[in-house]
C-alpha cells in the first residue's frame, strides 16, 4: 500500500543509552533534567548514571535481566532508569500507589534481580527475593569506579524496559519492548515532533510507556526536562504547579492526555501560560472534536492527536490537529510503521470500511513475557506482504482508512477501554469482583458521564442468601487493583441481562445509579456560604446535579485527578493554600467544610502547609495512601 511506504534509515545498531550518552558528549554543560529546586547537567546526569550502572553490573545485572523501579519522580528516579540501560539490564516500572498484592505479582512473574527504590518504600519490597538498593543513599562518590560499565554482550535487540497492562484474564501481562524498538520510535518522532531541543515538562509516570518520549528521546536529542512531581500535573501547588513550571522554565513541549488537557484549561492562569507551548501532543485516549477545536482556537502551539499500543512502542500513528474540525482521526503511521484494516474474513477492508487495525513495523515489540500463547495469538506474521518479513500486532481497535489515507478510530472489538489514559481490559476487574465469595457475576462496562468522559460501572448479582455492599467489594478489590481499575459505582441487580444467544448483554444493563450512595438525607441543603461553593465545585467536577453533604465523595468517583482540580478551583475561591491531602483526610464535604472554617486562622496566607518541609508533607500523603488502602478513600 501507498500509505504504508514510511521506511526511514534509523540506527538500527544502536542502543538507547549510547543516544544518550552521545549527547552528553555533545552538551556536557547544558541542563539535562531539573526536579523542583534541583537540576543536573547532562554531564552531571550522566556521571551519576555510570557510577550506579557499575554498581549494577557488579550485582550481576546484564542483557535480559529485569531491574525494578519504584520511586516518586525525581532526579534520582532519571538516574535509576538510564543506569540499568546502561548496565546492559532492563527496567520494570512500578508505581508507588499500586497495591502491594499487584506489586509483589509483578515482582515474583518478572523475576526482578534488583529493586531500585527510595528509603521511605524499602520496608515494601522487603520481602521481595531480590537486591534492594535506595538510590537516594547510594554513594555516588569520586571512589566509585565508572570507567567500564557497558554490557559487552549487549546489542540493539536486548530487552529495554518490561511494562505490564492490564490482563483480561484477571492478571497484568507484561509487554517486552527492545532497544532497536525505541531508537526507531526516536527516529520516528524527529519527523513527528522536530529535532529542534527545547524544554519539555513532563507529567507521565514512568509507568506509562508515553514517560519514553518524555524523558528519553528528550535527552537523547539535547532537550531540558522538567519533571512535574505528584501524583499528577494538578496537585503541585505553588512554584511547582503546571503553570508556574511552564512560565518559570519557558516550557516549549508538553504531553499529556485529553482527560487533564481537559482539565487544565478550566484555570484561567493555566491555560494562560499554555499558551506559551510550541506543541502540544494529546494521546492515551481518544480527543473529542470539541476539546480540540477549543484548544486549537485559544492556543498557538502545533496539537498532534497521537495513537498507539505499548506493544508497538509508544505511538504508532500522529495527526496534526487543524484549527476547526469537524472530527479528529488518528492520523497516519509514524515512520517504519505500516497499518493494516483487516476485514471479518481475515482481507483488506476497502478504503472507507471498518475492520481490525493490525500494526507492523519497526516499532513491534517482541510480544508478552513468559506468555508465548497470548503472544502467538496477537502478533502474527505478516500475510498481506510477505516479502517484508516481519510481525503484525492485532491491536483489537476497529477503525478505516478515509480517502485521504488518515485513520480514523471508531471503537474496540473486545471489552478494553480507556480511562484517562490507563488501559483497562474489563475482564480483569470483573474477574476481582467475581472472587469475592458473596458475588455470583460480576460485569464492568464503561459509561459516559455528563462531561464526556468515559467512567467505569460494575453490575453484580450476588449469591443467593448472601449480601455484600459496595464498600466491601472495593475493599476487596483494591488489594489487587490500582485506583483508576475501581468502578466508581457498583450497582447490585437480580440477574444479568442476556442475548438471545445466552451473552450478557451489556447493552441492555441499567444506567448506573447513585442512589445506593447519595441516600436522602445526604441531600440536605448547605448550611454554610464556605459547604455551598465546595457543593457546586463537587457538582461540576463529577457531572452529578446534587452532591449529599455526607457522602464519602470517592464513592461518587473522586480520584487523584477531579480531586486536584477542586483543590485548585478552591485555592481560587478561597485565596489560600489548600493541601491536596485535606481531601483525602477529610473525604466528605460537611467535614471538609468543618476543617477548612477551622482552619482559617491557622492557614490562611500563611506557609503552614506549604513550607513545613518534606518529611511533614510525606507522612501526610503516606497516610492518605494508607487511607486509600485501606477504606473507601481512593488515590490514584
Amino acid at each position: 500500500m501507498e500509505w504504508n511506504r514510511t521506511d526511514v534509515a534509523f540506527e538500527c545498531d544502536k542502543c538507547i543509552h549510547d543516544l544518550l550518552e552521545a549527547q552528553a558528549l555533545r552538551t556536557p554543560k547544558k541542563t539535562a533534567v531539573i526536579c523542583r529546586d534541583k537540576a543536573l547537567t547532562y554531564r552531571a546526569l550522566w556521571e551519576k548514571v555510570r557510577r550506579l550502572a557499575t554498581h549494577l553490573r557488579g550485582l550481576r545485572v546484564k542483557p535480559e535481566t529485569v531491574v525494578a523501579i519504584m520511586m516518586d519522580r525525581s532526579l534520582d528516579m532519571m538516574v535509576a532508569m538510564l543506569a540499568v540501560l546502561k548496565a546492559g539490564g532492563a527496567y520494570l516500572p512500578l508505581d508507588p500507589a499500586f497495591p502491594a498484592e499487584r506489586i509483589a505479582l509483578m515482582l515474583k512473574d518478572s523475576d526482578a534481580r534488583v529493586i531500585l527504590t527510595q528509603k521511605n518504600y524499602k520496608d515494601r519490597v522487603a520481602a521481595a527475593s531480590a537486591t534492594v538498593i535506595a538510590v537516594d543513599q547510594f554513594e555516588f562518590d569520586e571512589g566509585t569506579d565508572s570507567t567500564e560499565t557497558a554490557a559487552t554482550d549487549q546489542d540493539a535487540s536486548s530487552l529495554a524496559y518490561l511494562i505490564y497492562t492490564s490482563g483480561s484474564t484477571g492478571t497484568p501481562k507484561g509487554v517486552m519492548v527492545e532497544h532497536r524498538n525505541v531508537v526507531n520510535f526516536f527516529a520516528a518522532m524527529d519527523r513527528v515532533v522536530g529535532t529542534e531541543a527545547g524544554v519539555w515538562l513532563a507529567v507521565t509516570s514512568i509507568s506509562f510507556d508515553i514517560s519514553v518520549l518524555e524523558l528519553l528521546w528528550t535527552l537523547s536529542r539535547g532537550f531540558t526536562v522538567v519533571l512535574q512531581t505528584g501524583r499528577n500535573g494538578l496537585a503541585a501547588t505553588g512554584d511547582y504547579s503546571i503553570q508556574a513550571q511552564i512560565v518559570q522554565h519557558r516550557v516549549t513541549h508538553f504531553q499529556c492526555t485529553p482527560t487533564l488537557a481537559r482539565s487544565l484549561i478550566r484555570f484561567p492562569e493555566t491555560l494562560s501560560s499554555m499558551k506559551l507551548l510550541k506543541k502540544l501532543l494529546l494521546g492515551g485516549e481518544a480527543l473529542p472534536v470539541s476539546l480540540a477545536n477549543e484548544l486549537g482556537e485559544t492556543l498557538s502551539a502545533e496539537i498532534l492527536n497521537m495513537y498507539g499500543p505499548t506493544e508497538t512502542t509508544v505511538w504508532s500513528t500522529t495527526h496534526k490537529v487543524a484549527r476547526s474540525s469537524a472530527s479528529v482521526p488518528i492520523g497516519r503511521p509514524v515512520a517504519n510503521t505500516s497499518i493494516y484494516v483487516v476485514d471479518e474474513h481475515g482481507a483488506l477492508a476497502p478504503i472507507g470500511a471498518a475492520g481490525e487495525m493490525y500494526i507492523g513495523g519497526a516499532g513491534v515489540t517482541r510480544g508478552y513475557w513468559r506468555r508465548p500463547d497470548l503472544t502467538a495469538e496477537r502478533f502474527v506474521v505478516n500475510p498481506f506482504e510477505p516479502e517484508r518479513h516481519d510481525m503484525l500486532y492485532r491491536t483489537g481497535d476497529l477503525v478505516r482508512y478515509r480517502d485521504n489515507g488518515e485513520i480514523e478510530f471508531i471503537g474496540r472489538t473486545d471489552q478494553q477501554v480507556k480511562i484517562r489514559g490507563f488501559r483497562i481490559e474489563l475482564g480483569e476487574i470483573e474477574t476481582v469482583l467475581g472472587a469475592h465469595p458473596a458475588v455470583n457475576e460480576a460485569v464492568v462496562v464503561a459509561r459516559r458521564d455528563r462531561a464526556d468522559n468515559p467512567q467505569l460501572a460494575a453490575y453484580v448479582v450476588v449469591k443467593p442468601g448472601l449480601s455484600v455492599s459496595q464498600q466491601e467489594l472495593k475493599i476487596h478489590a483494591r488489594k489487587k487493583l490500582p485506583d483508576y481499575m475501581i468502578p466508581p459505582v457498583i450497582s447490585f441487580i437480580g440477574a444479568m441481562p442476556l442475548t438471545p444467544n445466552g451473552k450478557t448483554d451489556r447493552k441492555a444493563l441499567p444506567d448506573p445509579s447513585l442512589d445506593s450512595v447519595q441516600s436522602i438525607e445526604n441531600h440536605r441543603r448547605p448550611s454554610t456560604e464556605l459547604e455551598g461553593i465546595i457543593v457546586g465545585l463537587w457538582k461540576d467536577a463529577l457531572g452529578l446535579d446534587a452532591v449529599g453533604l455526607q457522602v464519602n465523595l470517592f464513592d461518587l468517583g473522586a480520584n487523584s485527578l477531579s480531586v486536584a482540580e477542586v483543590a485548585t478551583s478552591l485555592r481560587h475561591e478561597l485565596k489560600r493554600d489548600i493541601p491536596l491531602t485535606d481531601f483525602f483526610e477529610h473525604p466528605t464535604i460537611s467535614a471538609l467544610a468543618v476543617h477548612l472554617s477551622g482552619a482559617n486562622g491557622r492557614n490562611g496566607n500563611s506557609k503552614d502547609h506549604s513550607d513545613r518541609g518534606a518529611a511533614r508533607r510525606q507522612a501526610l500523603l503516606s497516610r492518605a495512601r494508607a487511607v486509600s488502602q485501606a477504606s473507601s478513600d481512593p488515590t490514584e
